[in-house]
């Protein structure tokens, strides 16, 4: 980092001074200061005391090629010279836009042909909820409005999104949700799942969907909105029960199913996107992260044949788009970042060889004091650390454990996120057996020193 020539002490300052940084209480983090990441290269980060974290988050759950891919600088670089922006209102669009465009096409679900870029997933799933009230008003049901959310799902943190999210302590701020967004259930069967088998509740809570729908009037509901797993959430996979049981209310109510898969997709569950890995059929998907692997901000929404054709069929203008839609640089970083998804096998890499073996060390942590359930699909995994294991009893503090755990992990090298007190990984896709043993020894390491620490 010799662009700045700051010492750590300058650089911590100069946040606290001028930095206002996202989800963060700043008055906390004034008092324990930042730290610096200056470099990163395939799944490691280096701050700027030269201490070295394996990150087994990718960043926030999108840098899947891992850090440091030549050909994605080299895509950046090229297209910043020959045209750094140029935008696609007016009847206009450019090189870029057109072939990620095609590739992200090439790469979906086979219904799925058409695309909007966006500048990031909350700005997709933003763009989802006008799309979808703009669709029935074509078809001539303006009354459509209601979209269908679950209770502790992220959808991001815009006015629209947010809205979406079923977090409380969101909602809680500035006077959301926005109305015509109304929630059921989520499939967290380690929390809610009582005595049910993990099949039974799988059922009984996307059952909610069908019961909401009649509560509110067909007529009223626009679409249902869900991640494949939930990932802000805590990682929540639901039962195989789950998504099937969704399909067919919103196949028999006609409403518009909408996957939200801006953590899942692209690769993260060993399949390109979570609605393959769970075998169900969107008619609407918002991406972002993977798309770029995080490099440079882009997100989208994909559409179905039918969905498309009536927005395209049915004419008239959709009032919505951004500055930034399909911005060439990103684009051109998009291009490179899926072309080596796939040129290089990542994806099915991780399907064939990683996952199987993440798979295995990573259910083994269950025998672990603190492990109430380790679950894992792909590369996305959680821990609930529990208080009790055989009544799956939370701590009472819920969240200071796993904050424990969190800082302990930063201590040791290894960046695992807490989500209260579940601890979650999601580690770039191009990660190796061998780090994967340093992933799970440091985990180990981690958990024995909360426990310790608890003491």
């Amino acid at each position: 980092s010799s662009m700045y020539n700051y010492t750590t002490d300058q650089l911590q300052d100069l946040d606290t001074k001028h930095y206002l940084h996202p989800f963060t209480d700043h008055k906390k983090l004034a008092e324990e200061r930042s730290r610096i990441i200056t470099r990163a290269d395939g799944i490691y980060l280096w701050d700027s005391d030269g201490n070295r974290y394996l990150d087994a988050m990718a960043g926030l759950w999108c840098v899947n090629v891992g850090y440091g891919r030549e050909e994605i600088a080299e895509a950046v670089n090229q297209q910043i010279r020959d045209l750094p922006y140029y935008n696609s209102f007016f009847k206009t669009a450019h090189p870029p836009a057109i072939e990620l465009s095609r590739l992200v096409c090439s790469l979906a679900p086979a219904h799925l042909n058409r695309v909007f870029f966006t500048g990031s997933g909350s700005e997709a799933n933003d763009t989802v909820v006008r799309m979808v009230r703009f669709y029935w008003s074509l078809k001539g049901l303006p009354d459509k409005k209601v979209i269908i959310s679950r209770h502790n799902a992220y959808h991001g943190s815009t006015v629209a999104a947010a809205s979406l999210g079923g977090m409380q302590s969101m909602h809680a701020q500035g006077g959301l949700p926005i109305p015509d967004i109304d929630y059921i259930g989520q499939p967290y069967w380690y929390q809610d799942g009582g005595d049910l088998s993990p099949d039974e509740f799988g059922e009984k809570v996307a059952d909610e969907l069908e019961q909401k729908i009649l509560e509110l009037g067909v007529d009223n509901v626009a679409a249902f909105i869900g991640e494949p797993i939930q990932g802000g959430g805590g990682v929540i996979i639901p039962p195989s029960t789950y998504w099937p049981r969704i399909q067919s209310i919103c196949d028999k109510y006609q409403i518009l199913l909408v996957a939200d898969e801006v953590i899942c997709g692209f690769g993260r569950t060993g399949k390109w996107f979570g609605s393959d890995y769970f075998e169900f059929k969107p008619d609407v998907m918002s991406i972002a992260k993977g798309l770029s692997s995080g490099y440079v901000p882009i997100g989208g929404v994909l559409v179905s044949d039918e969905v498309a054709s009536v927005l395209i069929d049915e004419g008239g203008e959709f009032h919505h788009g951004f500055t930034y839609s399909g911005h060439p640089v990103a684009a051109a970083a998009a291009i490179a970042n899926l072309n080596i998804l796939r040129d290089e096998g990542l994806v099915d890499r991780v399907d064939t060889e990683t996952a199987p073996y993440i798979a295995e060390k990573w259910q083994q942590l269950s025998s672990h004091a603190l492990v109430g359930e380790a679950r894992i699909v792909g590369l996305i995994g959680a821990l609930e650390l529990v208080k009790d294991k055989t009544t799956r009893q939370f701590f009472d503090d819920r969240g200071a454990v796993g904050t424990l755990c969190r800082d302990i992990c930063f201590e040791s090298g290894l960046v695992m996120r807490a989500i209260e007190d579940t601890m979650v990984i999601s580690p770039p896709l191009c990660i190796t057996r061998e780090e994967i043993d340093e992933l799970i020894s440091l985990v180990i390491r981690c958990l024995d020193q909360t426990a310790e620490r608890m003491r």
